[in-house]
């Protein structure tokens, strides 16, 4: 046998082995409710994003319900430059003028929004893109007198969403909510929170560019590997959280509360996170979960 012929056999046993080990995790998830919050650098990169979105349609292939839920800060931010308005953040969360919300509507949902939904339906017509106001699956009011047209979560109807789950769709839900004086912003981690709860999903995963949840960001050694619920609730409450994972650990706190069994924090920069992640042995990132 040619050495070529031997390493290509080597590989496919390789590929043979990583399926074996997979079926079990595929057999435990096959109708389970799945909620992927995607943004960060995993979302910019062309490349990335086509695998990132390949592995999505790949867990809907084999049984999973799968939703998906986008940020698009930098687009956000770079449209409202371009349109000379103020970038501005307080708490983690984005000032939101009525012109800034103009500019969210415009590269959330009529550009992010559509290039996923496209990106998606390059392995099959599973996309349907909609925001969170259509159908009022977001309904919500002004979260507070600081930030402007950034939303609460005083509701969240399913039923458009479930429809699409139940036609055998992959739903990608921008975070832009309805209220009754307008549309309104809504971060979409606290967007992919609320959705998860409102589903009842057996997981909520956030997928970004960094690797999971530090104690300390300057020490890559600090990485949490996982975190019991009442853990998450204290560093909360500690206030040493960075600006910017304040939404993120405060939505994954709530989620676990709210009867969602697992939290996942992924670096989406890292090849096929999301499959090692859910159908393999090793796990990556940071796991929150709530203990029995």
């Amino acid at each position: 046998m040619l050495k070529r012929e031997k390493d290509e056999l080597e590989r496919a046993k390789q590929t043979a082995n990583v399926l074996a080990e997979a079926l079990p995790w595929i057999n435990s998830w096959e109708g389970k409710t799945v909620v992927v919050k995607y943004g960060g650098s995993a979302m910019e990169d062309p490349e990335l994003r086509r695998q990132v979105v390949a592995d999505v349609v790949l867990m809907r292939r084999v049984g999973m319900r799968i939703v998906l839920v986008h940020g698009g800060g930098k687009a956000i931010s770079a449209l409202m430059k371009a349109l000379d308005l103020p970038v501005e953040f307080v708490d983690g969360l984005r000032v939101t003028t009525p012109e800034a919300m103009d500019a969210v509507q415009m590269a959330l949902v009529g550009k992010v929004n559509q290039m996923l939904v496209s990106a998606v339906d390059q392995y099959g017509d599973l996309g349907v893109g909609i925001s969170g106001a259509d159908g009022r699956t977001f309904v919500t009011s002004a979260l507070d007198d600081v930030h402007g047209r950034v939303g609460k979560v005083e509701r969240v109807n399913t039923h458009l969403v479930e429809s699409m789950l139940d036609d055998g769709y992959i739903p990608v839900v921008a975070g832009v909510g309805w209220g009754e004086d307008g549309s309104y912003n809504i971060n979409a981690d606290v967007a992919a929170s609320e959705l998860a709860i409102a589903l009842h999903a057996d997981k909520l995963i956030y997928l970004s560019d960094v690797d999971g949840l530090y104690r300390d960001f300057d020490d890559e050694s600090s990485l949490v590997s996982s975190m019991e619920a009442t853990e998450v609730h204290e560093l909360v409450d500690s206030g040493t959280l960075e600006r910017g994972m304040i939404p993120k650990v405060t939505a994954a706190a709530e989620a676990l509360d709210a009867g969602v069994t697992h939290v996942h924090f992924l670096n989406g920069t890292f090849p096929h996170s999301l499959l090692l992640e859910v159908f393999t042995d090793a796990g990556i990132g940071t796991m929150f979960y709530k203990e029995d």
